[in-house]
């Protein structure tokens, strides 16, 4: 049997109203043949898909949702975005409702609070057949969307907010049309023409509000598009050319001029100028940029003219990938929604059979049907659950957006949610706490003929991008050593390299592959105890001939990170144990542990044994992060429960990682589990206020205490309330940036 090839879908998603309408999406969407997961973000209103792209296409899951009532059409996030990002307040849910709604049902409010004040000078009296002429197009034109929408619900056996609105509204209009025509003088008696339309009313004015916020939580997505240059200098054949970003091929050479934006990802060739990349790192200080560093498309050029050779186009650009994993994190569910979910798939119904019991109580036992009518209406009223869906989505956008705009991009939601109980955080130490560009501090030979030695090591790690090898062939630069090819090189995970320089064999590495090739360093160890207990690493290169020896050791330093010290002191400070785990000696180990504060540490671990020591504290002290940025910290950072990279890293630590640092500072880590809280505790407080409204509001309204109006303000304001609270994640400033303010 044929593996069939598994595939990713997004959705646009029109006209769901509420988490019930999500929920009715999804499971729509599960039930097309080959869906293996189905999401839908009311907030974002989008749906993503995934499963076998031998089985599943667009056209069948847009089927789908057409078939669940809903308006859907396929959307590619590396080309455009949903329309919920990109529309402007005013476009994106239409004010003239809500304003011709208000016109009409104005003069109804006056009527019945004139009525309630009992003020005979302010008596205004409308006639039940004005009220009944003003409330028909509010009730069957402006409200039409709710029995549509509720309709469509209705079909597909579920029901939604839009059915809740559609029969309290009907009942209230229904019971006043029917006293209009059996009260002898028609207008005298009380109708409650003004309680359906000014629920419609308040209910069009909350989604207008709410969309309007909401368009706020997408800002970073907007603000990261709009750094997207559409044309480039580009020079061909010595003349220069506007053409448009679609047009320019890898390796073309880009012109940036003083003030302008970076047009593509690329490599200085040649000039020299400052670079504002703020808007993407979150640096704040302007980065100097010359020939051979990489610059990043977006990015705003300074004072000098660059010449830019490009590297990376369209959706393989650094801001196109940022933008993927922005969308992504805040499309993605959090774990807490699953639960939101479950409740509000059986919130409606419940909703509806309580109404009714209410209906049916107040009616039999207390004999007044009208009022019995009233009540159930405030019941469904009252009970959208609209702010239930929009509680934990609204959050992770405004999270996610704030924690981008200042370097710190959250890949998904779950990372988001789980970052904020993290107990221990374990440090890889070169590139993470170091500045990851170790030099040669030393080079004792057997023999005396340091240079001789110097040259051997530099020929066999030539081919060598590790920065030990870079560090010895920079060395052996510097002095004006000649290099030679070397041969049949084998890298030895974790220990060193082999291999042949003219014609000798030679190994490099650490003490525990000398041990491995029995080649006694007895010579020389306490020389090596001494530079191991400085915090210096050493390795040991040796002849593998006929007669096995030493020739040399070499010892390496590495400078700490101005802010790794406050990277740890800043995570202790949220009670957060701190780890060091490093492949490096037990002395350097030590050192960097002793300098920086760190709790505890593990020397001389493997890459492979890395993974199981991030296992092992998982076990021991709850939930972990790991901080790396090479390829050997992948496996290590895909076990942890979050897994933070650095952005200066590999890309493969980058891909295993739910959390990654646009810039080198550790001090960053503690600043995206500062945000994960913050976040969290957003979501917490908005399932909190969603859940009150009506877990308080159904036995209010049930009971009599509450009046339809009310209930359609208070529904009104849960939902707008709830992205509000949302939104004051956007004041949020990372310590880190902060700190670095003080320090210039």
């Amino acid at each position: 049997m044929q593996e069939q090839k598994a595939g990713q879908w997004t959705l646009e998603i029109k006209g769901m109203t509420c988490a019930s309408c999500a929920g009715r999406v999804e499971k729509s969407l599960l039930k097309v043949p080959g869906v293996v997961t189905a999401e839908v973000n009311l907030a974002l209103e989008t749906a993503q898909v995934t499963g076998s792209s031998g089985e599943i296409t667009p056209d069948k899951l847009v089927a789908a949702v057409v078939a669940a009532g809903y308006q859907a059409q396929p959307l590619n996030l590396d080309l455009e975005q949903p329309a919920s990002m990109l529309e402007s307040p005013a476009t994106a849910y239409s004010w003239w409702p809500v304003a011709v709604s208000s016109v009409l049902s104005l003069p109804l409010v006056a009527g019945m609070f004139t009525e309630w004040l009992s003020w005979p000078f302010l008596q205004w009296h409308v006639s039940g057949w004005l009220q009944w002429a003003l409330a028909t197009p509010v009730q069957f034109w402006l409200g039409w969307r709710f029995y549509k929408a509720g309709w469509h619900a209705l079909k597909a056996g579920a029901g939604n907010m839009d059915l809740l609105v559609a029969i309290g509204t009907s009942a209230a209009y229904g019971l006043s049309v029917y006293l209009l025509f059996n009260t002898a003088h028609a207008g005298m008696g009380h109708l409650y023409f003004e309680t359906s339309a000014i629920v419609i009313t308040l209910v069009l004015l909350g989604k207008w509000l709410e969309t309007r916020a909401k368009s706020k939580t997408t800002e970073a997505i907007r603000a990261l598009n709009a750094l997207r240059p559409e044309r480039a200098s580009v020079i061909r054949n010595n003349q220069e050319l506007q053409l448009p970003i679609s047009s320019v091929v890898l390796g073309d050479l880009v012109m940036i001029r003083p003030g302008e934006r970076v047009a593509v990802d690329g490599i200085v060739r040649q000039g020299n100028s400052q670079v504002d990349e703020s808007l993407i790192t979150g640096e704040s200080l302007p980065v100097v940029k010359q020939a051979g560093d990489k610059v990043t498309g977006g990015s705003i050029n300074g004072e000098g003219l660059l010449h830019v050779s490009t590297t990376a186009l369209g959706n393989e650009s650094v801001l196109a990938r940022i933008v993927r994993l922005v969308e992504s994190a805040q499309a993605k569910k959090a774990p807490i929604q699953r639960l939101v979910d479950k409740v509000s798939a059986v919130f409606v119904p419940v909703v509806i059979v309580i109404a009714f019991i209410t209906l049916f109580a107040w009616g039999l036992i207390g004999g007044d049907w009208q009022v019995a009518i009233l009540n159930a209406v405030a019941v469904l009223v009252i009970a959208c659950p609209c702010a239930l869906g929009l509680a934990t989505p609204t959050a992770i956008m405004v999270g996610t957006g704030v924690a981008a705009r200042h370097g710190i991009l959250i890949k998904d939601a779950e990372a988001l949610e789980l970052a904020h109980a993290v107990k221990t955080v374990a440090f890889d130490k070169t590139g993470t706490l170091t500045e990851g560009h170790p030099r040669l501090v030393e080079l004792v030979s057997v023999t005396g003929d340091d240079s001789q030695v110097l040259a051997m090591a530099a020929s066999l790690q030539s081919g060598s991008e590790h920065p030990l090898a870079k560090a010895v062939i920079n060395a052996a630069q510097d002095k004006g050593l000649t290099l030679q090819t070397a041969g049949n090189v084998q890298a030895i995970s974790g220990k060193g390299l082999r291999g042949e320089v003219a014609g000798l064999a030679l190994a490099l590495g650490s003490s525990g592959l000398m041990k491995e090739l029995a080649i006694d360093v007895a010579a020389m160890q306490m020389q090596a105890d001494a530079l191991q207990n400085q915090g210096y690493s050493v390795s040991w290169l040796c002849a593998m001939d006929h007669a096995p020896r030493l020739l040399g050791m070499l010892a390496f330093g590495d400078t700490l990170k101005p802010t790794a010290a406050r990277a740890v002191a800043s995570l202790q400070q949220q009670e957060i144990l701190t780890v060091l785990i490093s492949g490096d000696n037990q002395g350097s180990a030590s050192n960097v542990a002793k300098k920086l504060g760190i709790d505890k540490f593990y020397a001389q671990v493997l890459p492979e044994d890395k993974a199981n020591i991030v296992k092992e504290l998982k076990q021991n002290t709850g939930l972990v992060a790991m901080v790396g940025d090479g390829i050997n910290d992948a496996p290590a950072l895909a076990e942890a429960n979050v897994g933070i990279a650095m952005s200066s890293g590999t890309d493969v630590a980058m891909h295993a990682a739910g959390i990654t640092l646009m810039r080198g500072n550790p001090a960053l880590v503690s600043d995206a589990i500062e945000i994960s809280r913050r976040t969290y505790a957003k979501i917490r407080q908005n399932l909190f206020w969603a859940f009150v409204y009506n877990v308080v509001g159904i036995p209010l309204a049930a009971l009599g205490f509450l009046n339809p109006v009310i209930a359609g303000a208070a529904m009104a304001l849960s939902s707008f309330s709830v992205v509000s609270n949302a939104l004051t994640l956007k004041l949020w400033q990372p310590k880190a940036d902060a700190q670095a303010a003080e320090d210039a």
